[in-house]
């Protein structure tokens, strides 16, 4: 630690952001209404580790969480190398991905695009 700085100071110091390769990120968002079901344990046990084999080498991750409170119940994310990665596991597998979502939910889910460009440590 430099002379002069605390450790709680440098507690406070913000995290290095970083420069990540650039992926298209998948988010996808779950709606909350009073008929409303999402099975998590399918969801993370079943269906999102199908979703990442159907992208094959071009998945480079998913993620999933659980929304407590507000407009959605849960969100899932998978990052694919790129739109054209994307098109081509959607045509191969995506009448398998998108028949499965009955298994885990009645919500139809909304989707959002996106290029991953930075992110934090």
């Amino acid at each position: 630690m430099p002379p002069g700085q605390s450790s709680s100071s440098a507690a406070t110091r913000p995290q290095a952001f970083w420069k990540t390769v650039a992926m298209l990120v998948m988010t996808i968002l779950y709606p909350r209404n009073d008929d409303a079901t999402f099975d998590m344990e399918y969801y993370t046990s079943s269906h999102m580790p199908m979703v990442a084999e159907s992208f094959g080498e071009a998945s480079h991750g998913w993620g999933a969480a659980s929304i407590a409170e507000g407009k959605y119940m849960a969100m899932g994310w998978v990052m694919v190398t790129d739109q054209d990665a994307f098109d081509a596991g959607m045509a191969a597998h995506g009448s398998k991905i998108m028949g499965d979502v009955p298994n885990y939910t009645n919500a139809r889910p909304e989707v959002l695009m996106g290029e991953a460009t930075g992110g934090s440590q």
